[in-house]
């Protein structure tokens, strides 16, 4: 097909931590003299982001891609799969909507997606050494084997030899990665070259005869096992890691909310709501690398009281969410908290929600029609048929004590917001096109603002000085600026050398095959 040569990683499940290993590869092989390019045929994500062209693509190909020091393109992930219920997904593919489909009017519809994978995959291929592709959830969903494109499907489509992964810190290990072997056909068995144990914590030496049973029972190598990556910092592969938790970031359970914020008077809390069907929550990753700032996912409307901001983030469904709210207490807590003054912050749908009301007449999210919204804002949105992305440059309103300054940052939303307040900001770029555009919008005294900007507190300056407002008012010391593109770096560095040193590299080169017929290396 073309010189490139695929090595993929499958895993016995979803969050086994195939995308962070991905990623690792990525930079290895990178470092290694080799081009390589990052790989995902088929994502269902509500983590997004939006290429230099608009085209959006899972979040964590994007990752993949600055951990391969190559821009993100659309043809790293050609088909993202946004769900919008428990039973239907909006269909994105070559970073354009295509439609929304049903769980089973997908399945049929795989088969002329395997073509849009392949076109994608082939580009990629042709200008690449090593394509680092990574699966989908489990090979061993028996039901989902006909026209898979996700997993043993795709290696079979790109004759790619597979590394399969677990996830030991979960317990079974073992039985997961022997389960799934014995779920595969024989030549799928035939495409699986070893494993790779991932997220150990503990003595080597009491692992090993579990090693050399796993070995023995299979006929298969250990490549590696990598430690649990305690402290390296690096985002989620996808909302996994949200569901069934009310912990945050840096172990506090949420219930215990109180108490920590009284015993950590230098701490900051931002609290996020965690909606239902809440996306692009890797938009809050630059507050845990801040030093006195701790971050908080939350459904209890009591947690809010001991918040110095609360944000209300994207989602796939604003209307089903924004009843969520009402239904919860949520919504009338937050109203009382900014009546007390509290700092709301709303981003793409969160925005969407805190003005006076969203309104679906075309039926793009859901059947809900209209729903009335958190009226902190004087504005209302109404929802459209076609989605806007783009990468944007933006100003931000004087209003909003942060004069002058400059943000980047990119949209990804349906609807048009048009009401009384002042924008929160003027976009003046939009894929590198000089542009005029009013974005968001802030109250009077600037503590309720919200935008379409995602990656806004990306911006060192911009989250800074917001912060540094918090500590102003907390009589906190002020802090300086941390770079959250140089944490990035240092964490996707720290993160190929552990790999490097816990898999045999040279059993994977000999997986992947020789390169001494590549130009270049």
């Amino acid at each position: 097909m073309s010189k490139a040569r695929p090595i993929m990683l499958q895993g016995t499940a979803s969050h086994v931590g195939k995308s962070i290993l991905v990623a690792a590869l990525c930079r290895i092989f990178k470092e290694h003299g080799l081009k390589v390019s990052p790989f995902k045929a088929q994502n269902m994500a509500l983590n997004s982001f939006i290429t230099t062209d608009g085209g959006e693509i899972g979040r964590a190909q994007a990752f993949q891609a600055e951990a391969a020091g190559i821009p993100p393109s659309v043809d790293m992930n050609p088909i993202l799969l946004k769900p919008t219920s428990d039973m239907g997904s909006q269909v994105i593919i070559h970073g354009k909507v295509y439609g929304n489909m049903k769980a089973k009017e997908y399945h049929r519809f795989k088969k002329e997606a395997a073509q849009y994978v392949m076109e994608s995959y082939k580009k990629l291929a042709a200008k690449n050494h090593v394509i680092v592709i990574e699966g989908a959830g489990s090979p061993a969903e028996i039901n989902l084997r006909e026209n898979d494109i996700a997993n043993m499907g795709l290696a079979e489509m790109v004759d790619a030899p597979v590394i399969l992964i677990g996830d030991i810190d979960r317990g079974g290990v073992f039985a997961s990665l022997v389960g799934t072997m014995e779920l595969l056909t024989p030549s799928e068995k035939h495409r699986v070259k070893g494993f790779i144990i991932n997220k150990f914590r503990g003595d080597m030496e009491l692992l090993k005869p579990g090693l050399q049973f796993l070995e023995d029972k299979t006929g298969l190598p250990v490549l590696g096992v990598v430690p649990y990556l305690k402290d390296i910092i690096l985002p989620d592969e996808d909302g996994v890691v949200l569901e069934g938790q009310k912990i945050s970031d840096f172990g506090f359970r949420i219930s215990d909310l109180k108490s920590q914020i009284a015993n950590r008077k230098s701490q900051i809390a931002i609290s996020i709501i965690k909606l239902p069907r809440i996306s692009n929550f890797t938009d809050f990753d630059p507050f845990r690398f801040e030093p006195d700032v701790s971050l908080y996912y939350f459904t209890d409307p009591v947690e809010m009281d001991y918040a110095d901001a609360v944000i209300i983030p994207g989602s796939k469904n604003t209307l089903e969410d924004l009843e969520w709210l009402w239904k919860s207490g949520i919504a009338d807590a937050i109203t009382n908290y900014a009546k007390q003054g509290g700092r709301v912050i709303g981003i793409c749908g969160g925005f969407q929600m805190l003005g006076k009301a969203v309104k679906d007449p075309y039926g793009t999210e859901s059947n809900l029609g209209e729903i009335r919204g958190l009226g902190l804002l004087n504005v209302e949105t109404i929802l459209e048929r076609e989605k806007k992305t783009y990468q944007v440059e933006a100003m931000i309103d004087a209003r909003c004590e942060m004069q002058d300054a400059r943000v980047k940052g990119y949209e990804i939303h349906m609807g048009e917001t048009v009401g009384g307040e002042r924008p929160f900001s003027i976009i003046i770029d939009r894929n590198s096109a000089s542009v005029s555009i009013e974005d968001g919008a802030v109250s009077n005294d600037g503590k309720i603002w919200g935008t379409y900007i995602h990656g806004i507190f990306d911006n060192d300056e911009f989250r800074t000085e917001l912060l540094n407002e918090i500590r102003a008012k907390k009589r906190l010391r002020m802090q300086r600026i941390i770079s959250f593109q140089d944490v990035k770096n240092k964490g996707i560095k720290e993160l190929a050398e552990v790999v490097n040193k816990s898999i045999d590299t040279q059993k994977l080169y000999y997986t992947i095959g020789r390169f001494s017929d590549l130009s270049g290396c």
